[in-house]
């Protein structure tokens, strides 16, 4: 059983213990939860708990902002809303790397990224323009993301209504308004690495986009009821424009 749970880990080396238990029970493999939980205790196989602190967001700016339309939105499949985000990725000798995400609301799935070397908005627009691709007719979503400046600015908010895409942004001060974004940041940190220390810039892009694919199509999600976000993001094809009372 551990020499299973150490291959499921080859591939997801911090995936949780409840689900390598429903993962080995798919498999076949029989074991109960306590008795999972107690063998990997045992064996030093849980999964320790990582402490990280950042601000990406600079929002005191003379930008104009939008509201907050997920307040009033109950969002029911794939390719509604869109969250934004920015974390960042440490280099040798100091240095840093940012990046830019875009994930689907409702399928938790990345449509978007962009590495950068700083926090321009040319670096949002890049992982904007990835999203587009990936979501396709993107008239009547909603972009959903923090007050930032890369977020505000003039050419980020034409290019959200070139593509007639909706704007939308926290409430100040309420970073929990992004909960799912800033979550799938500490996913990706905690869970892949990505709060490692990379030798180069290309290696720490190689990681992100290993990182992005694993999570978007092998790692489940409980709130998805243990489907992978590739699974659920792809059962739409369109959004459902009934569904966004904005």
């Amino acid at each position: 059983m551990l020499a299973h749970v150490d291959a499921l880990r080859q591939v997801q080396p911090r995936v949780g213990t409840r689900k390598l238990h429903d993962t080995l029970t798919t498999a076949g493999v029989r074991v109960g939860r306590d008795q999972l939980f107690a063998w990997l205790r045992t064996s030093g196989r849980l999964v320790p708990r990582k402490r990280r602190a950042t601000q990406t967001t600079y929002a005191r700016h003379a930008y104009a902002v939008a509201p907050n339309r997920l307040k009033t939105m109950t969002v029911t499949g794939p390719r509604q809303v869109v969250v934004s985000d920015i974390t960042y990725l440490r280099l040798d000798r100091g240095a840093f790397a940012y990046l830019f995400l875009l994930t689907d609301l409702y399928a938790r799935h990345i449509v978007g990224w962009h590495l950068s070397r700083d926090l321009s908005h040319q670096a949002a627009v890049q992982a904007l323009g990835m999203a587009q691709a990936t979501l396709g007719r993107c008239r009547g979503i909603v972009h959903h993301s923090d007050r930032g400046t890369q977020y505000c600015c003039h050419d980020y908010l034409h290019q959200l209504h070139a593509v007639h895409m909706i704007p939308s942004m926290t409430d100040a001060a309420h970073c929990y308004q992004n909960a799912v974004a800033e979550r799938v940041n500490g996913i990706l940190k905690d869970e892949f690495d990505l709060d490692a220390v990379f030798p180069s810039f290309t290696a720490a892009q190689h990681a992100v986009a290993r990182a992005v694919h694993i999570y978007n199509t092998v790692r489940t999600h409980w709130s998805l009821k243990l489907h992978t976000p590739h699974a659920v993001f792809h059962r739409a094809t369109q959004p459902d424009q009934r569904a966004l009372p904005v």
